[in-house]
């Protein structure tokens, strides 16, 4: 099983984003920061699972994919495979069609503290913009 970890951050919300994609594969890691344009912090936290779920496609195809995310939104979305906003469906749309490639597709909601090297990766992709 691949344990990912993704993050999304914006420097204000709207603003130039970031992802952060930490994935884990026995005791190995794998470390991803990608700058993102001017967005909501919470369309950051979907693109980081989009991303992460494409490298994951790319590098790990037919693996048993568990991602974590610190998104109550993204996480509880996907989830139920339903969201209202209407911003947020086509992430969804996305999100799904990527994810149903593989055998299985687990997504939970973790506390911040928990997805440090996501953030962090995040973060760093912002810095990167400049």
């Amino acid at each position: 099983m691949i344990e990912v970890y993704t993050d999304g951050a914006t420097l204000g919300n709207p603003g130039v984003g970031g992802a952060g994609i930490y994935i884990k594969v026995g005791k190995q890691s794998y470390q991803y920061s990608i700058p993102l344009p001017t967005m909501s912090n919470h369309e950051a936290e979907f693109h980081a699972i989009i991303h992460g779920l494409e490298i994951c496609k790319k590098h790990f195809p037919n693996e048993i994919l568990s991602f974590r995310t610190d998104s109550k939104v993204a996480a509880d979305s996907i989830e139920k495979g339903y969201t209202k906003n209407k911003m947020f469906q086509s992430f969804l749309r996305t999100i799904n069609q990527i994810s149903s490639e593989f055998p299985f597709f687990f997504i939970k909601w973790i506390p911040e503290k928990q997805n440090y090297h996501a953030d962090k990766l995040a973060k760093k992709a912002i810095q990167d913009h400049s």
